[in-house]
């Protein structure tokens, strides 16, 4: 099964949306219940990462008979360094995301403890492109 989201940084308090419709399926479909968490979290994550640093941009999920995966890829401003970024508490976010409560610096840092496998493809004024994998059998 596969899955095509776009998210929008336009509406903050709508991002995880996304996420929380590919929990309710994983959810239908009887995955277990530490892989959904997983998957959901991972998602969220990057989903939130998508709107306060990347501008928004697209989610792909699918759904195989062993493990869930997820591209998220935005046309933002990109990763300068990657190694910083997956620091707990780097953080760029303007002070208005800040102010919101988001963009503490535990995005990546939170998929990556959350997933089986993370790619992350990005440069400062490419974009970005994370490839996510969770495995539930």
């Amino acid at each position: 099964m596969k899955y095509h989201f776009d998210i929008s940084a336009e509406n903050p308090e709508a991002a995880g949306s996304a996420s929380s419709e590919i929990k309710k399926t994983l959810k239908s479909l009887h995955i277990h219940a530490d892989a959904v968490r997983r998957a959901s979290i991972a998602m969220y994550e990057a989903e939130m990462n998508m709107v306060v640093h990347g501008g928004g941009g697209t989610a792909d999920v699918e759904i195989t008979d062993t493990e869930i995966i997820i591209i998220m890829e935005d046309q933002g401003p990109g990763i300068p360094d990657i190694d910083a970024a997956m620091e707990e508490g780097f953080s760029t976010a303007s002070p208005d995301y800040l102010e919101m409560g988001y963009g503490a610096g535990m995005g990546l840092s939170n998929i990556k403890k959350n997933t089986d496998f993370m790619h992350i493809d990005s440069a400062a004024g490419k974009g970005t492109k994370l490839i996510l994998r969770i495995n539930y059998k």
